[in-house]
């Protein structure tokens, strides 16, 4: 499908491309406000589905049930603070080898995989530590 190029379309992947927090969809409406500052909400909403649904971004959910968005497409595994909520990229290549197993495992095929970790981000153990 070929998409009418749209410029805030550009600056929502460019915003996402320079952030390493997995941002939710507010937390990309208030960057790019800043160069678009008539842009909606819902605009936002709508391209980063777009986006998700053309394989152009990650959306998963992140804790407290709000979407979160990744431009890295490739399989990697993700970790969240229990605490403070933030999103982490865990690289490595053991990720490859569990999707192996579960293609063994099942009957069908599987196509993607993600796995998330969940726990206390160094930031919010040494805030613990210190308390």
């Amino acid at each position: 499908m070929a998409l009418k190029y749209s410029r805030q379309r550009e600056s929502i992947i460019a915003n996402l491309m320079h952030r390493t927090d997995h941002p939710t969809a507010d937390m990309v409406y208030a960057d790019i406000r800043k160069t678009f500052p008539n842009i909606s909400l819902g605009t936002v909403y709508r391209n980063l589905a777009l986006l998700s649904d053309l394989g152009e971004i990650r959306k998963f959910s992140g804790e407290g049930g709000a979407d979160r968005y990744d431009w890295r497409t490739e399989p990697h595994n993700h970790f969240t603070c229990r605490k403070c909520g933030c999103v982490k990229d865990m690289d490595g290549q053991q990720i490859s080898r569990l999707k192996e197993q579960a293609d063994a495992q099942f009957d069908g095929r599987i196509d993607d995989c993600s796995v998330m970790f969940y726990g206390l981000c160094a930031d919010c153990l040494a805030e613990e530590a210190g308390a």
